[in-house]
């Protein structure tokens, strides 16, 4: 399949990473392995979006809720984080990659926390492309962390009580320095989003793959873009309007 032309790349594409344990029982495999192969997955999505001209990708790795799957689980997923973390450094700076989190990270287990802090350091002056990790993220718990924020701000004489700009409250959301998805992906054949950038994702286009995420490979991701390339995005517009007709007498 051919990459889409550059002017057609989403600048920003989301992905909810899903199909992990349902590829390892597929293979008779403990959900670990699956786990562990959705994190070489996550290695693969990062360099073939920015290859294919992607310049930021959000990619939803532990959500909120998934603090209540069994502990041994739970305990497994934040030690290949971490393993990731530190293995992806040197990496990381050698190819120029900017590293950001949202999600409440303090609630995050120490080591994590730790490397999240020194990766996103070492990364930071880096603009061309960025990975956003979504981790303890949850928009509704975004939405409640953001209100409250703001509330506080309003109580502080920081802010007015009738402001009733988007502008106003995104400074208080976690994406506050992001731009809107443009694009998300959803790989498992699943068609939900999960709790997942429930307001910034309000005129992002979707697409849901058949794919579980460990087998997800930049040719799923090339596809998903020329879905998108053939997308109109109107955004409360009529087709007519962004597309006025000619002037009299032009051809």
């Amino acid at each position: 399949m051919s990459e889409p032309s550059p002017s057609s790349v989403p600048a920003h594409v989301a992905i909810i990473m899903d199909g992990n344990g349902r590829w390892a029982k597929q293979r008779g495999l403990p959900r670990l392995e699956g786990h562990r192969r959705g994190v070489e997955a996550v290695r693969t999505a990062t360099y073939a979006a920015r290859d294919l001209g992607v310049k930021m990708l959000t990619l939803y790795a532990f959500s909120v809720e998934n603090w209540q799957r069994p502990p041994d689980e739970v305990g497994a997923l934040m030690g290949l984080l971490e393993l990731y973390l530190k293995r992806e450094l040197a990496t990381f700076v050698r190819d120029r990659v900017r590293l950001l989190t949202i999600g409440r990270t303090e609630d995050l287990p120490a080591g994590v926390q730790k490397h999240l802090r020194a990766t996103i350091e070492e990364t930071k002056q880096f603009t061309d492309y960025t990975l956003v990790l979504a981790l303890n993220y949850g928009s509704r718990s975004e939405v409640v962390d953001a209100a409250r924020a703001y509330a506080a701000a309003v109580a502080a004489g920081q802010e007015k009580l009738n402001d009733r700009s988007w502008a106003t409250f995104n400074r208080y959301l976690s994406t506050a320095t992001l731009p809107d998805p443009d694009l998300v992906i959803r790989t498992s054949g699943e068609k939900r989003v999960s709790n997942f950038l429930l307001l910034q994702a309000a005129y992002a286009e979707f697409v849901f793959t058949p794919v579980l995420w460990p087998d997800f490979t930049k040719a799923d991701l090339a596809a998903a873009l020329a879905e998108y390339a053939g997308r109109e995005r109107r955004f409360g517009l009529t087709s007519e309007q962004l597309r006025p007709a000619p002037a009299a007498g032009i051809t």
